[in-house]
Order: structure tokens, then C-alpha cells, then sequence
């Protein structure tokens, strides 16, 4: 999994509430176990019409943010199924971080897991932070997971929390498996053990 440490970007203002993970990627995208290729259909029903060709109203087709890393969305983002696919069709785009007023739970631990940065903020930040993100090409934030501080283009600060632990993971690019690997020398250890206490087995 990808290191999280600082991230300066353009972020992208998607203010609508209740965003759910079939409305982030619709269950037709849902055929693959590649985490690849999925960000063509990222809030496809939004970004395209219905002869295929691109939306220009929706956010991310606009040119000033068409390379978006961030998203400054709105309340209950990622509610619904607990498909993965919806962190993975974000990341697949270049969405490295996530910032709303509250996550569905499921949605919030999947990103972690996959090397994106779910913020929450106050509702009164939140509102600072969509102003800046309403920008166009000046709409650039810097995201400091260790200082935990989110930088706006004139020079002011949100701070916000976050999980000890899922800090650390992040900031170490570990994901379950990378957890694991840290103890292969006790695993390792462990097995032989068992081997020779129990050969049967």
C-alpha cells in the first residue's frame, strides 16, 4: 500500500449528502477483483450522459479538476452496500483523501485500508474548506496526516483527528497484510513449533 505522509493537490467540491457506494461506482463495475481500471466508472451516472458522452456540470470533468486528489464531499459520504470497489474506484482516479462532515462506517475502515484518507471535520471547517475547494485551478490544499492539519491556498489551517493506529498505518503504507508481514518472524517461529510438537498435524 502507498506511504501517506503530505499531500498537496486540487481538491474537488462535491457537496451532495448521502453519497453512496453504488452512486461512487454502480454495481455494473462490480464484475472485476482487479483494483484497476475502476476509476472509468467513478460517480459514472454523474459524470456521464446517457449516450456515454462526459457531463460537463459534474465536478470532476470540469479542466480545473480533472486531476482532483482530493474530494471535499458532503454528510454520510460512502452510505449504502460495503462494496471495496468504491475506495478502489477513487484511488484508481487519483483520490488519495476524502474530507466530509461524517463517513459511513464500512466505507471510512475500507479506506484506510487502501491508502486513502478519510478526514472528518466540523461542519463549520467543512464550510471553509469547500469555499476553497470552489476555486477551480486554485483549489489546492495540503494535507499533513503527521501534523494532522489540512492547509488552505491563503494560509489557513483545520486541524483535524484521527486513530493512533490507522495514522500509523498510513503513514507506514500498511495494510492488513503489511501488518501481518511485520510479525513473519514469529509466524515463522510459531509454525515450526507446531511442527514438532504436533508432526501429525
Amino acid at each position: 500500500m502507498q506511504k501517506f505522509n503530505t499531500l498537496t493537490g486540487v481538491a474537488a467540491p462535491l457537496p451532495m449528502i448521502n453519497i453512496d457506494t453504488d452512486m461512487i461506482i454502480p454495481k455494473q463495475y462490480l464484475k472485476t477483483i482487479k483494483r484497476t481500471g475502476l476509476g472509468a466508472g467513478l460517480f459514472s451516472e454523474l459524470r456521464y450522459n446517457e449516450d456515454g458522452s462526459e457531463n460537463p456540470d459534474f465536478v470532476l470533468n470540469k479542466p480545473a479538476y480533472a486531476n482532483a486528489e482530493i474530494l471535499v464531499a458532503g454528510d454520510n459520504f460512502g452510505c449504502g452496500s460495503s462494496r471495496e470497489h468504491a475506495p478502489w474506484a477513487l484511488l484508481d482516479k487519483g483520490i488519495r483523501c476524502v474530507i466530509s462532515t461524517s463517513f459511513a462506517d464500512i466505507f471510512y475502515n475500507n479506506c484506510f485500508k487502501n491508502g486513502i484518507l478519510p478526514i472528518v471535520v466540523s461542519p463549520e471547517d467543512h464550510a471553509k474548506l469547500l469555499d476553497d475547494a470552489e476555486r477551480g485551478s486554485n483549489a489546492r490544499l495540503t494535507i499533513d496526516l503527521e501534523a494532522q492539519s489540512i492547509s488552505g491556498p491563503d494560509g489557513g489551517t483545520v486541524h483535524f483527528e484521527i486513530d493512533p493506529f490507522r495514522k500509523r498505518c498510513l503513514l507506514e503504507g500498511l495494510d492488513d497484510i503489511g501488518l501481518t508481514m511485520q510479525r513473519a518472524d514469529e509466524i515463522k517461529g510459531f509454525e515450526t513449533r507446531l511442527a514438532a510438537d504436533r508432526p501429525w498435524a
